[in-house]
């Protein structure tokens, strides 16, 4: 048996694993460039912040007052809540932490927690009126959402 004849081989009985070596190389390359990518762009860090799930009650009463409460569900930050719309919420937005005569009971809010976001005796001498809106926006600010409406008459 010739040994010289066991290593050298023609064309036709080659293998193929060179090709497939040099395909798997240039995946994994690909793969590893999309991974490092997200994380020097940032993108990894952002991730979306899901509103919460909560149950919210609004009461109108007599005097001309609309009191927005928790029922249940998750607890939210009082700094992510404003209420808006209505006829009568004037330019600053009810329930956010700017607005001094209107926060929440408690910096967290929880189940029972209530905000009045028309102080009806106070500062407005019409009543309650329009359709209003809790709206919860992200810490970073960049997503939020409507978690409750009502509509006062």
């Amino acid at each position: 048996m010739r040994f010289t004849q066991l290593f050298t081989t023609d064309e036709s009985e080659r293998a193929v694993s060179p090709v497939i070596g040099v395909i798997l190389m240039v995946a994994i390359t690909v793969i590893l460039a999309a991974v490092i990518g997200t994380f020097v762009l940032g993108l990894g860090d952002q991730v979306q912040q899901t509103s919460p799930n909560a149950q919210w009650d609004w009461d109108q009463n007599s005097s001309n007052a609309l009191e927005i409460t928790h029922e249940g569900g998750d607890s939210v930050t009082a700094t992510n809540l404003e209420v808006t719309g209505g006829s009568n919420l004037g330019t600053s937005p009810a329930c956010a932490s700017a607005n001094a005569h209107n926060n929440w009971t408690s910096s967290t809010v929880t189940a029972g927690t209530s905000c009045l976001a028309v102080n009806g005796s106070v500062t407005h001498s019409e009543p309650a009126s329009g359709t209003y809106r809790l709206i919860w926006t992200a810490e970073g600010g960049g997503s939020s959402s409507t978690l409750s409406t009502y509509e006062a008459n």
